[in-house]
């Protein structure tokens, strides 16, 4: 492992981990809450919160690694997130799982991902570091779309605990080859700013919390109608809120850069318009990903009742396209643009999502539904290959950990975004369109106010075939029952058909993004283009 390519082996071996864990429990919930006697609500909260550790404290992660080292970074934040992983696997209850998941391991993920980012750059350069971020864009990639899989598997024939402790075996070999990771970056010698850390951990944390209660709460109009404010909806207020913390931390920079101290974050590098233009492009990459690894996991289990397992098998053409299309990008960045390799990769989103949503029926077994994972996997992974080099070439070597942090906070956003976005489109469009086919069903009047009134708050996602039960054990008829179920699988088919058009809509939108990027390909000199005559150096 101590050839060319063992500092990104190592490298993509631990940002394999950090990103499993975002998705590998998704399809386990219901087996942890019987075997914590928790609830779901619980569960949600433990996967909300390990979300929020990561956004609060990604640019303290990214500045502790100038100030240690960014290798000593990776070793201490490596270590802090096998406690954490470790704890999870022997977590008896609810509390230290949270303790142990949301906590300790998301303090280690702060400090990890900045870390990856920096050292690939330092370690690789030329197009040897185009390669090396593909292939962590990969392990990123593959670690979402085989979670499921690895986590139904595992959940299914042993236990879920397994998961954690092969995130521990895993972080024991990063810490064991660590040592073919260089870093030559210089150590900073500054004081971190506390009041910069605290403001921005407040406001990120009050934006993805925002962001990520919106399927529960509602955008503007409250979806819960003991939670408001004013009349609306808490999400705006919060997420307003944590704007103007966000506002307040920049305020907070350019004071300390005046008065010739460290800034947590020197702001001058967001005005650079080719990393704005990856972090932005990475940032709606990620959103799309949520969103799609949100819905179509839910149709698959709690509409068609399919376990963890088959639903892992049905996201995995995904991941096989994911890998090839990252090795296929590297390739292509010899004669090709990270411009038009991107652009590529974004059309190909749009019409994946176009694919999916013509794929759309009872079962999603139709090898259109494959097709158009296949495809997505194909877009997501050209620009898995381009994304990472883009961002960390924009900076010089003493911001690369800045830009490492943050990359890792639009990474969170993007990944909260989606999920809030996605599902708010595929919860709201479900209610409407069942308490549309309800009123214009032959059900009697008495029995469409009484559905009414039982889901004026929202009506859940629940497998169709439970249906009939449910209205039969409320007082409907069986032929009543049956007619309540048609409406409710025909609704839940058009709300899936609108989030993936809503996928559509947010890939095209990702085009307004790429504009910035580099229009040349790597190792020539770059195109001169008018928008891109402000580029400068950063600086303090």
């Amino acid at each position: 492992m101590a050839g060319r390519w063992g500092a990104v082996t190592v490298l993509a071996s631990a940002q394999f981990v950090m990103t499993l864990d975002s998705t590998v429990m998704n399809v386990s919930i219901s087996t942890v809450v019987k075997d914590l006697h928790t609830t779901i609500s619980a569960m949600q909260a433990c996967i909300t919160f390990y979300t929020l550790t990561m956004a609060a404290f990604m640019l303290l992660g990214a500045k502790l690694g100038d100030v240690w080292g960014r290798r000593r970074a990776l070793v201490i934040g490596s270590i802090v997130y096998a406690v954490g992983s470790g704890t999870t696997a022997l977590a008896p209850n609810i509390v230290v799982l949270f303790l142990g998941w949301s906590v300790i391991e998301g303090l280690g993920a702060v400090l990890v991902i900045p870390a990856i980012a920096a050292l690939i750059a330092n370690n690789y350069s030329g197009h040897a570091r185009v390669t090396a971020f593909a292939t962590i864009g990969a392990a990123s990639g593959v670690a979402v779309a085989v979670g499921p899989l690895i986590g139904g598997f595992l959940t299914t024939y042993a236990s879920w605990r397994y998961v954690f402790a092969g995130e521990v075996v895993i972080m024991a070999i990063v810490l064991l080859f660590r040592t073919v990771v260089s870093d030559t970056g210089e150590r900073a010698h500054i004081r971190i700013d506390v009041l910069s850390v605290l403001l921005s951990a407040a406001a990120l944390v009050l934006i993805v919390y925002g962001l990520l209660q919106t399927k529960t709460w509602g955008w503007i109009l409250p979806t819960q109608q003991d939670i408001k404010i004013l009349g609306i909806s808490p999400v705006p207020f919060i997420v307003g809120l944590g704007a103007v913390l966000l506002w307040l931390f920049f305020l907070r920079q350019r004071r300390l850069i005046r008065l010739g101290r460290p800034p947590l974050l020197n702001t001058a590098i967001l005005r650079l318009r080719q990393l704005r233009a990856g972090v932005g492009s990475l940032g709606i990459q990620y959103t799309v990903t949520a969103g799609l690894f949100f819905i179509v996991p839910i149709f698959l289990q709690l509409s068609l009742g399919l376990d963890a397992l088959a639903t892992g098998l049905r996201i995995f053409p995904l991941s096989v396209a994911l890998v090839l299309f990252s090795i296929l990008g590297t390739a292509l960045a010899r004669r090709l643009s990270p411009k038009l390799i991107a652009r590529i990769g974004q059309f190909g989103l749009v019409l994946s999502s176009l694919v999916l949503l013509g794929s759309v029926d009872t079962t999603l077994s139709n090898w259109v539904f494959g097709s158009g994972m296949f495809l997505a996997g194909a877009a997501l992974g050209l620009l898995a290959s381009q994304l990472g080099n883009v961002t960390m070439s924009a900076v010089g070597e003493d911001e690369l950990s800045e830009a490492g942090g943050v990359q890792g906070v639009y990474q969170n956003l993007g990944s909260s975004l989606g999920t809030a976005l996605i599902g708010s489109v595929m919860i709201a469009s479900l209610t409407t369109l069942f308490s549309g086919g309800v009123a214009a069903s032959t059900l009697p009047d008495s029995v469409q106010q009484q559905i009414a009134a039982q889901t004026q708050g929202g009506v859940a996602v629940v497998p169709v075939a439970e249906v009939p039960k449910i209205a039969t054990d409320a007082g409907l008829s069986q032929d009543q029952a049956n007619e309540l179920s048609t409406i409710y699988s025909t609704s839940q088919l058009d709300a899936l058909r609108l989030s993936f058009a809503a996928l559509a809509m947010v890939s095209l939108g990702a085009v307004f993004f790429s504009r910035n990027l580099p229009s040349s390909v790597l190792g020539k000199p770059e195109v001169a283009e008018t928008e891109d005559a402000e580029e400068d150096a950063p600086s303090a």
